[in-house]
């Protein structure tokens, strides 16, 4: 339909739907979905922890936590992936 003859608000409610459809679409959304499917028993516990290495620091945490810098990154990229895919799929 031109965009003339859309009703007000109807191309930004398509460009809006659009928009959303594209965050869907990513490696970190995927990540996010998967582990939610997978663990959803853990989901709570990831956000945490990623929570808790981003207020102390990766090197902190780590040292702390007596894991692998790794397998700190690890798990703060899980907790945000998770997130992520929380807020895109409501």
């Amino acid at each position: 339909m031109p965009d003339e003859l859309q009703a007000p608000g109807a191309q930004a409610a398509e460009t809006s739907s659009e928009f959303l459809d594209s965050l869907m679409d990513t490696e970190l959304y995927s990540i996010g979905a998967y582990f939610c499917d997978e663990h959803p028993e853990l989901v709570d516990e990831v956000v945490a922890r990623s929570e808790e290495i981003e207020r102390r620091g990766l090197n902190v945490y780590s040292r702390a936590s007596e894991v692998t810098v790794e397998e700190g990154f690890e798990t703060l990229l899980t907790g945000l992936a998770v997130r992520y895919y929380k807020a895109v799929a409501g």
